[in-house]
């Protein structure tokens, strides 16, 4: 399972040296994110180190589960109603029908919403900081960590949970 830590530096410079170490640690590129002000983003960070700038996709995840199992919950219930005559078929339809739906408004209304990391660190990024993001195990964020802090980066809490990684500063 991956863990999400997000590191703030003062520049790209630093931002860079902190992704090479976290690459010498054993992080993959596909785990390694950078977020800045969306001026610096376009001048100087390469596409496919940005991560999006919205809550787009978990958004759409949470529409379809919603609305799969409301659109289930739905059908099962026309089933055990036999005027309507819904037969099962029909009612995997209707969940089908409802996780489309789920995805649809879900997905609007994430875009709309600034994904996590955009929300809890707004200050850092409007501030001109960039925040590399790195999505790994805790063993890998354990070797990797240490080395990104001694690269010039500073660790920023995302989460309090007991289970991420708490870094020394």
């Amino acid at each position: 399972m991956k863990t999400r830590c997000v590191f703030s530096t003062p520049d790209l410079a630093t931002a860079r040296t902190a992704m090479m170490v976290a690459r010498q640690a054993g992080i993959p590129d596909d785990d390694i994110s950078l977020i800045a002000r969306e001026d610096i983003e376009l001048q100087q960070i390469p596409d496919h180190l940005m991560i999006g700038r919205t809550d787009f996709y978990p958004a759409a995840a949470r529409g379809v589960a919603c609305g799969g199992g409301a659109g289930m919950l739905l059908g099962l219930i026309a089933v055990a109603v036999p005027p309507l005559g819904v037969t099962v078929a029909g009612a995997i339809a209707i969940a089908l029908a409802g996780a489309a739906v789920g995805c649809w408004t879900g997905a609007l209304v994430g875009l709309d919403v600034p994904d996590a990391v955009h929300r809890k660190f707004k200050d850092e990024i409007e501030a001109g900081r960039i925040l590399l993001v790195l999505d790994a195990s805790k063993e890998r964020l354990a070797v990797a960590g240490p080395a990104v802090l001694a690269s010039g980066a500073r660790h920023l809490p995302l989460h309090a949970h007991p289970e991420v990684p708490q870094l020394a500063a």
